[in-house]
């Protein structure tokens, strides 16, 4: 009895947590959380500098700090362990979010963000490095790249066919490129809507349809949206 009793006292114990503590390194974990937040403060940055949206979010480019860190923070955890792999693979799968990605490059930051905070948790160091500047200058170099002729929308109300013809022909002779988007008839006149490409920067052709004998209304509008030539 008291040798049972002295080996279940050990079993009790006894656990794989001081071995855990044991193969934990806390050099390689600071490194590997240094370069972390180096690297997440880096896609924060190439994000802020590659931001084209309307509203600007502050918190959207620190949570891509805070991805890569805890990415980072979790694969160093279940390198350690199989057991516990298996069980983080468990626990995140019942996970969901509900944000909505406004913007679609705004996907490829967050895969980056993780896929970065993955590869420094393996401890591939050179890698992510690498692979971290050369998609951040991939980044800088595409997302800011500018078009070189800005694509405006006219919207044109006419009283009769007379007029339309009059305001085609007055873009015609004004703009670069033409192409009709829509055109609605109906008791109150004609509308039609034009894409247009400027010859230059100046807009003075609007006041020019506005004063066109049976124009109604002459609208310009700055389109910013994807097009194909």
């Amino acid at each position: 009895m008291e040798i049972l009793a002295a080996v279940t006292f050990k079993d009790i114990f006894k656990s794989s947590f001081t071995e855990n503590i044991a193969s934990f390194s806390v050099m390689d974990t600071a490194i590997a959380m240094i370069l972390a937040f180096c690297v997440g403060l880096f896609i924060f940055m190439v994000y802020k500098k590659t931001f084209n949206g309307v509203l600007y979010s502050t918190s959207f480019g620190v949570s891509l700090m805070a991805m890569t860190l805890i990415t980072t923070f979790v694969i160093l955890a279940v390198t350690s362990n199989v057991v516990l792999s298996l069980g983080m693979v468990g626990a995140l799968s019942i996970v969901r979010f509900r944000t909505a990605v406004k913007e679609p490059l705004d996907i490829a930051y967050l895969f980056w963000a993780i896929a970065s905070g993955i590869v420094l948790g393996a401890g591939m160091i050179p890698l992510a490095v690498i692979g971290t500047v050369l998609i951040g200058v991939l980044m800088l170099v595409f997302v800011n790249r500018k078009p070189g002729e800005n694509p405006y929308i006219v919207v044109v109300r006419c009283e009769n066919e007379a007029a339309e013809q009059a305001c085609l022909k007055e873009m015609k002779d004004s703009t670069k490129k033409q192409v009709i988007k829509s055109k609605t008839v109906s008791g109150d006149g004609i509308e039609i809507t034009v894409e247009v490409r400027l010859i230059e920067m100046g807009t003075e052709f609007i006041n020019r349809l506005s004063g066109l004998n049976g124009v109604k209304s002459a609208i310009l509008v700055s389109y910013n949206g994807e097009y194909a030539n």
